[in-house]
């Protein structure tokens, strides 16, 4: 065993009986008492257990994590020992397990946690999403059913004190569905920040914010510096809004759009950095009556910063440090720096990639920047253009010809937006890891023509809404319009019906789904053996100039995207101009991940909705629309 594992172990429990309210505020035991003789016990069996299960201590889990580069796991002894609270935990586990043990000997049986199961999301070396679930189908590829049962039984940690080095993607709990019909587990908010005690300081953004209620989730003392919506000047601009906190907002051209990003950057006083990514609102209402989803992962500082690398622009951490710069984040950090917090974890924005690992975090990461792109290299580092390019990196790409797969995409979001056949065509060119080049190179006129692709539009009908635990009232965060929905080309006939896998709540959460649709070539070759009936579907390299270098990876069957975007032109831009100079056009800031979908449990983990869903009956059903509800406006006015 580890020596300095023993050691720590041994300070632990001496600790713990020096001073019973440590600074992590880790709850002891009332059965632990001063005895001397019982405390060496406790710490001979407890050192006894960590040696005979020592392989399964230092697996890499939701529920027993440790960091997960070699160099983290190589650092000197003080480092090590920062981590005194994460030990302690561990510690308790260990002797709750080796009382258990002898608890006829001692008379008294503690009764088992009672709590869900929950299995981990992990993102492995691959890039395979395993998405929590409460089914025995979510453990990861390499471990058994059974090994993950016995972790997880025996580790009574709450979620808000577990770490997530390989990543988790949940849903958010709310009132009205819990537990929920499926069986996930859930995030709270409470659970993404953990204990507020233990932040140093955390940059958050949001569309809509209320200040009171974020504030009280997290300490007086704690810096944080919030990202939020312009005003209608849309110009950048900061400010202390509270003891300790400063509002920034980014530009906007000519105040038109929305920065509709949500996501989390907390920093740990153990070093350690947490990334969420959301499409909840730092609001009540969205983390208390309507379901969203919470990506989020931890990060290990690096044991001695990486230099600074200016030609990497695409990773997770140099893009995540882009939307940092867009949001006006920069001259935030310096106000906080330069002022009463000198020793921020983060000292620039470079930092975020030089000081912590990023090496387990698998999900691309897909922002827009609101503006005008130009170019390139900087068109392909935002909006569907970015999209296009992560699908491509994964190896996803459908190919083109007759003998490219088919991909159906559907995409579930809480805002409708102005659609022409023209732009939901060029976004699925994206989503199909095909080249805006060679849209752009399509004419025009022919563009505009083209019949809708197989896009699904996921909205909830007048009669979900209506059927809902909150009834119309609850509706105020689903946005489509009369005006919108009557236009002569609308695409009606590409809208299904948006239903909670969790419950009769309604979805916030912005998703995707896209998916390979098996397809039959129509070719039957020449030179086919006698007697074999069956075609053989050509390749890329079959069909396609060679020069083309992107190969399709067969494995996976489509990806997922989670993330604020909502499917409107504004989230997502617009493509212009030619293939030699393409110009993209964003509206919204927003941020998302995507990552490959192996089968069909994959799908089901990931998916909010349920599937299949239900077309949109002609003349039968209509999508909810605000301004035709006298119930909403009615409850607004009161």
């Amino acid at each position: 065993m580890d020596k300095d594992l023993e050691r720590a172990l041994a300070l632990s429990l001496q600790e713990s009986r020096a001073n019973a309210s440590s600074s992590r505020a880790i709850s002891i035991s009332d059965s632990e008492d001063d005895d001397d003789d019982r405390f060496q016990s406790e710490l001979l069996q407890a050192i006894q257990v960590s040696k005979t299960e020592s392989s399964r201590a230092t697996t890499q889990s939701v529920h027993n994590p440790e960091p997960p580069s070699q160099s983290a796991r190589s650092t000197p002894a003080a480092s090590f020992l920062s981590e005194r609270a994460q030990m302690e935990r561990e510690r308790l586990e260990r002797l709750k397990r080796v009382r258990g043990q002898n608890a006829d000997d001692r008379g008294r049986i503690s009764p088992p946690a009672k709590r869900q199961r929950i299995p981990s999301s992990e993102i492995h070396a691959n890039g395979r999403a395993n998405i929590a679930s409460a089914s025995s189908s979510s453990v990861p590829s390499g471990s058994s059913e059974s090994s993950r049962e016995t972790s997880t039984a025996r580790n009574p940690i709450p979620t808000s004190e577990q770490l997530f080095w390989n990543g988790e993607l949940r849903p958010t709990a709310n009132k009205h569905s819990q537990p929920r019909e499926d069986g996930k587990p859930t995030f709270r908010l409470t659970e993404v920040l953990g204990l507020k005690s233990d932040i140093s300081f955390a940059i958050i953004a949001s569309y809509s914010t209320s200040v009171s209620w974020i504030y009280e989730f997290f300490a007086p003392s704690t810096p944080v510096i919030m990202v939020a919506q312009p005003d209608q000047s849309g110009q950048p601009t900061i400010r202390n809004i509270l003891p300790n906190w400063v509002m920034t907002v980014p530009f906007l051209r000519n105040g038109r759009g929305c920065q509709h990003m949500k996501f989390m950057l907390i920093f740990y006083k153990t070093g350690r950095l947490r990334v969420v990514i959301s499409t909840a609102n730092l609001i009540d209402y969205d983390w208390r009556d309507i379901e969203n989803a919470v990506w989020l992962q931890d990060l290990p500082p690096r044991s001695a910063p990486i230099p600074h690398d200016p030609k990497v622009v695409d990773d997770f951490p140099s893009i995540m440090q882009n939307v940092l710069r867009a949001a006006n984040v920069r001259p935030a950090l310096a106000n906080m720096l330069a002022n009463d917090h000198p020793n921020l974890p983060l000292q620039t924005i470079s930092d975020l990639r030089t000081k912590w690992d990023w090496s387990k975090v698998k999900v691309k990461l897909v922002p827009s920047i609101a503006g005008k792109h130009e170019g390139w290299p900087n068109v392909i580092l935002t909006g569907h253009t970015r999209l296009m390019k992560a699908v491509r990196d994964m190896g996803l790409r459908t190919g083109k010809g007759k003998a490219a797969k088919d991909l159906v995409v559907e995409c579930q979001g809480s805002s409708i937006g102005t659609y022409s056949t023209q732009w939901i065509n060029e976004f699925y060119w994206s989503a199909r890891g095909e080249s805006a080049e060679d849209w752009l190179d399509e004419p025009k006129t022919r563009r505009a023509k083209l019949p809708w692709p197989p896009v699904k539009v996921v909205f909830p009908s007048l009669k979900t809404v209506r059927d809902s635990v909150l009834g119309e009232q609850g509706g105020g965060t689903m946005f489509c319009r009369t005006n919108q929905w009557e236009r002569s080309k609308f695409p009606r006939e590409l809208f299904h019906d948006s239903n909670s896998a969790g419950g009769q709540v309604l979805m916030h959460t912005k998703m995707i789904i896209a998916t390979y649709r098996p397809k039959k070539s129509i070719f039957e070759t020449g030179n086919q053996s006698k007697g074999k009936g069956k075609g053989k579907e050509l390749s890329d390299s079959e069909t396609e100039p060679e020069s083309d270098d992107i190969e399709i990876q067969n494995d996976p069957i489509g990806w997922a995207y989670v993330g604020s975007h909502n499917f409107t032109p504004s989230a997502w831009g617009t493509l212009s101009g030619s293939g030699f100079n393409p110009v993209l056009n964003v509206v919204n800031y927003e941020l998302g991940i995507i990552f490959p979908l192996y089968d069909a449990k994959d799908v089901e983990r990931v998916s909010c909705f349920k599937r299949p869903t239900r077309k949109y009956v002609s003349g039968q059903d209509r999508p909810w629309i605000q301004e035709e509800s006298q119930l909403l406006r009615q409850s607004q006015q009161t």
